[in-house]
């Protein structure tokens, strides 16, 4: 299969540089996948699972919150807020922080914000359970 350039950055430094056959992952309107020839491209990303297929067939996952994804050229560039790979993913602090998300939304007393807070906290935690379990 053909392979295209990816580069996955963070606020944090590069996370992946190199050749692969597709990238799939979650854009604020649904999941998305992208192949070598892809046509020119840019969107926003979600939370979700992302999935790096490698051009020997491996397939490495991480969880990807929010950022940017633009093909320009052939060329595919992913600018995430996070990206954790699954084998750097703390499960027990995702678990804690899914705790404290739940105590935070069981108190009928939050604002607008804080009950956006609270949601967006309990689905990071999620993202990261779901792709290390």
């Amino acid at each position: 299969m053909k392979t295209f350039s990816l580069r996955i950055g963070t606020p944090d430094g590069l996370m992946f540089e190199g050749e692969v056959e597709r990238i799939k992952c979650r854009s604020m309107t649904g999941d998305l996948a992208i192949l070598a020839d892809h046509t020119n491209y840019c969107t926003a990303l979600g939370m979700g699972e992302a999935t790096v297929v490698m051009p020997d067939g491996e397939r490495r996952t991480a969880a990807c919150i929010g950022g940017m994804i633009t093909m320009l050229n052939g060329d595919c560039h992913l600018l995430a807020t996070t990206w954790e790979w699954k084998e750097d993913i703390d499960i027990e602090r995702a678990k804690a922080a899914k705790e404290k998300a739940e105590q935070m939304l069981a108190d009928k007393n939050l604002s607008d914000r804080e009950l956006r807070l609270a949601e967006a906290k309990l689905h990071r935690a999620l993202v990261r359970i779901g792709v290390k379990e």
